[in-house]
């Protein structure tokens, strides 16, 4: 669901942008308190792994393909203010290194496939976890249905923005209606990954999946005829030692991922792609060249490489690495800042 250049105007792209520089300043704050010396390489990973998985189009129906957002996936296993980030690194990324999403178009990519996707996913999420079991079963169960929905809600906060600023004259009900049918089949594929990802992590570490701390019911005691809750058992992190073995497992999954499985990826256009050409949507997105039309990775490929396979996996590799790297340096940073914060008070 990458916007183009070209599809929102100039002065609706530019209060999108301020909106997104907002939302970001806000999620560097909040995420202080999220991050912590086993979680910030972690929200590195994470962002990598978003970026390798949205190179995976999957088909959805004839002619259209669909591809993660991971707004639910990033906001459920390292908290709703770092996956802000984690996204927002992810668009940054894909814009200034690959060509893919207009610059101009950044903040509508922010806004509507970072801060709507996390925003919608993760309430859904803390609700559902409030009225199901507390078990772990249920925390996959609720990352299903709110990677689900938070689909087709960007679809809808794209229309709203195109309402307000699109380029082309297109009835805004039948973009709506367009978007929201295609994203909705696009939903199911997002709660599967989301669901099997997030699962994954729980059978092996669930203390480093935010959205499950605090899930755990206390342990009950039987004293003289009656049920007490035992005292707090020690904090299961230490004990289940270093997250290198998972980190280094993520990495390793990202980068077969994008380096190798990525060719074998739909190349049918994404969902906003095929309703843009189907609507027209896109009529005047061929007067903009992206700015880094010219970057050496351009459209996923890199330039010199004439075998296509080869090409394309050192692009999804130098992606990976390259999130990955920024990814946490910025989480890092967040961290200190965080450990900084009580000695500057």
């Amino acid at each position: 669901m990458h916007v183009p250049d070209g599809f929102i105007n100039a002065p609706v792209s530019a209060v999108a942008g301020v909106v997104a520089a907002g939302a970001v300043a806000v999620s560097l704050r909040g995420a202080r308190r999220e991050l912590d010396e086993r979680t910030a390489p972690l929200a590195g990973l994470v962002a990598a792994f978003v970026f390798a998985v949205q190179m995976l189009n999957f088909p959805v129906a004839a002619g259209t393909s669909g591809h993660l957002l991971g707004g639910a996936l990033a906001a459920i296993l390292v908290g709703p203010w770092t996956g802000v980030l984690c996204i927002s690194v992810v668009l940054l990324m894909q814009g200034v290194l690959f060509a893919d999403g207009g610059l101009t178009a950044l903040g509508v990519n922010i806004d509507v496939m970072g801060v709507v996707t996390v925003v919608v996913a993760y309430a859904l999420f803390r609700g559902l976890v409030l009225v199901l079991p507390r078990t772990r079963r249920s925390v996959t169960a609720a990352s299903f249905v709110a990677a689900l929905v938070s689909v087709p809600a960007a679809a809808v906060a794209f229309t709203l923005v195109y309402a307000v600023g699109g380029t082309t004259d297109v009835p805004v009900g039948k973009v709506l209606t367009a978007m929201v049918g295609v994203h909705v089949l696009i939903g199911i594929g997002e709660a599967v990954i989301t669901m099997l990802t997030v699962g994954a992590v729980l059978a092996v570490r669930p203390d480093l999946v935010h959205g499950a701390r605090g899930l755990t019911a206390p342990l009950k005691l039987r004293v003289d005829g009656e049920l007490v809750d035992a005292a707090p058992a020690a904090p299961a992190a230490p004990a289940q030692g270093s997250p290198k073995k998972l980190w280094i497992g993520g990495v390793v999954t990202a980068l077969v991922l994008a380096g190798f499985v990525s060719f074998y990826a739909s190349a049918s256009p994404d969902g906003l792609e095929k309703v843009a050409a189907d609507q027209g949507i896109d009529a005047k997105a061929e007067q903009y060249e992206h700015a880094t039309a010219d970057s050496p990775l351009a459209d996923y490929g890199v330039r010199g490489v004439d075998a296509e396979r080869l090409s394309g996996g050192l692009a999804g590799v130098i992606g990976v690495g390259t999130t990955l790297a920024v990814g946490t340096g910025v989480f890092l940073v967040v961290r200190r800042r965080r450990a900084a914060a009580p000695e500057s008070a």
